[in-house]
C-alpha cells in the first residue's frame, strides 16, 4: 500500500499557496450516534490543527451525544438527510449543497457517505476526496461492490484502518496499492490512564450487544471457565439489540453470579481499571477502539483473530489471539489467561507501551492532515500559477 510522501515538507508551501487561508475539510458520516466511528470523528475535531484546517461535519441521518461535543469544540455540524428520490437525484441533491459550502476536500465514512458524497464532489468539482474505510463488513453482493468500485474511481485515496481491512478494498473495488494507504485508528491515550491489571479474576468487555460481538459463545465459553475456575467474573459494559436474549442465555446457562451487564456506562476507564484482563469475542473488527482502551489501560487481551484484531494484539507479548465462534478454545485461552495472573502487570505494561507507540490519536490525525496536504497541493499548485 501507497505512503504518505514527505508530508512535512508540504506543510509551509501548502500554506503559502493558500495566501494563508484556512483549507476548508467537510467530513461526511451516515450518523453521529454512539459509535466507535463517531467517537473517531470526536476527536477530529479536538486534535485537528485549527491554523491549517477548518473542519465541518455532516450527518445523513440522525445525530446525537457527540455532535453536541463536535459542536462544544467549536466546530460546524450539519443535520442533511437526503430526501430525494433515487440515486441520482441524492447526487444532486447533495452536491448542490456542496456547492455552497466551498469545500476543498470532502473526507468520507464508510460506504452510504462513500458513494453519494463522492459522485456528489466530482459534480461540485471538491478538488479533492478520501475516504476511510473503517470496518471490513462491506462488499457482500454484487451491488454493494459495484458501488464501492465506482466510488473509489472518484476518490483520491482510499484508507482502511487496518491492513486486513486494505486487501478487502483492494479486491473489492480493483484498486492498485497506489491509492491504498492505511492509517490505523487512534485512541487518547491520556484518557485512559495506565493502572494495570486488578489483582482478581475477573474479565470485562466493552461492546454494543449487538450479533456480530457473538457474545452468545462468550457466555457458553465462560460456563466452561468457570466450571475450572468457580471464582472466574465477567463484567459485559454496553447494550444494543441483542441484551434480552443474552441475559436470558446467561441465566439459563447458571451464571447469574459470574456474569454482570453493566449496560451503556460513561466511566469506562474506570471500570476497565477493576478488572484483571480484557476479553473479545468479536466475528469481524477493523481496528476495534476498545480494545485499545483496554491495552492503554494496561489490560492483557483475550481476543479472536479477526479483521485488524492481529494487528493490534501481538502473541504472546500483549495477549492471546483465538479463532472466532469456538467457545472452546475461547474458553481455554481465559483460562490460559487465569493462570498467567503473574505476568499480567509485564503484559499490560507492553500493551500500553504498543498503543502509545502505534495507535495514538494525535499520531494518526498528523497522518491523515499530511494526507490532507499531499493530495491537495497539485490543485493548489495549478490554482496558485494561474493566478
Amino acid at each position: 500500500m501507497s505512503t504518505i510522501e514527505a508530508p512535512e515538507k508540504r506543510n509551509a508551501s501548502v500554506h503559502n499557496l493558500t495566501g494563508g487561508r484556512r483549507l476548508r475539510i467537510c467530513h461526511l458520516s451516515l450518523t453521529l450516534c454512539t459509535g466507535g466511528l463517531e467517537r473517531l470523528l470526536v476527536d477530529f475535531a479536538r486534535y485537528h490543527n485549527p491554523e491549517q484546517f477548518e473542519l465541518e461535519f455532516i450527518a445523513l441521518g440522525e445525530t446525537g451525544q457527540p455532535a453536541e461535543e463536535i459542536r462544544n469544540l467549536g466546530c460546524t455540524v450539519i443535520e442533511y438527510p437526503l430526501t430525494a428520490p433515487g440515486k441520482l437525484a441524492r447526487i444532486s441533491q447533495l452536491a448542490t449543497f456542496f456547492k455552497m459550502r466551498n469545500y476543498d476536500l470532502l473526507h468520507t465514512h464508510n460506504a452510504f457517505p462513500h458513494f453519494y458524497g463522492s459522485l456528489a464532489a466530482y459534480r461540485a468539482k471538491i478538488p479533492a476526496v478520501i475516504h476511510t474505510r473503517h470496518g471490513r463488513r462491506f462488499g457482500k453482493t454484487i451491488s454493494e461492490r459495484l458501488q464501492f468500485a465506482i466510488a473509489s474511481r472518484f476518490t483520491n485515496r482510499v484508507i482502511p484502518v487496518s491492513d486486513d481491512t486494505g486487501e478487502r478494498c483492494k479486491n473489492i473495488g480493483w484498486l492498485p496499492d497506489r491509492k491504498v494507504t492505511r492509517i490505523w485508528n487512534g485512541i487518547d491515550v491520556g484518557r485512559f490512564v495506565f493502572t494495570g491489571p486488578a489483582d482478581v479474576l475477573t474479565a470485562i468487555t466493552v461492546s454494543r450487544l449487538s450479533p456480530e460481538k457473538d457474545l452468545v459463545t462468550m457466555l457458553d465459553a465462560v460456563r466452561l471457565v468457570v466450571n475450572a475456575i468457580p471464582q472466574f467474573r465477567l463484567m459485559i459494559v454496553g447494550d444494543g439489540p441483542e441484551r434480552e436474549k443474552l441475559e436470558q442465555k446467561s441465566a439459563a446457562l447458571g451464571l447469574g453470579a459470574h456474569v454482570q451487564f453493566l449496560g451503556e456506562r460513561n466511566d469506562i476507564p474506570q471500570l476497565l481499571s477493576q478488572a484483571g484482563f480484557y476479553v473479545s469475542s468479536s466475528l469481524t473488527e477493523g481496528i476495534s477502539l476498545t480494545i485499545l482502551e483496554a491495552m492503554s489501560v494496561g489490560l492483557p487481551v483475550v481476543t479472536t483473530s479477526v479483521g485488524g484484531n492481529p494487528e493490534i494484539v501481538q502473541q504472546p507479548e500483549t495477549g492471546i489471539l483465538v479463532p472466532s465462534a469456538n467457545a472452546v478454545k475461547l474458553a481455554k485461552a481465559i483460562t490460559q489467561m487465569c493462570h498467567q495472573q503473574t505476568d499480567w502487570q509485564q503484559i499490560g505494561r507492553q500493551s500500553r507501551e504498543r498503543v502509545e507507540q502505534y495507535f495514538n490519536i494525535q499520531s494518526m490525525i498528523k497522518e491523515y492532515e499530511n494526507l490532507y496536504l499531499n493530495v491537495l497541493s497539485p490543485t493548489l499548485k495549478m490554482k496558485s500559477h494561474e493566478n
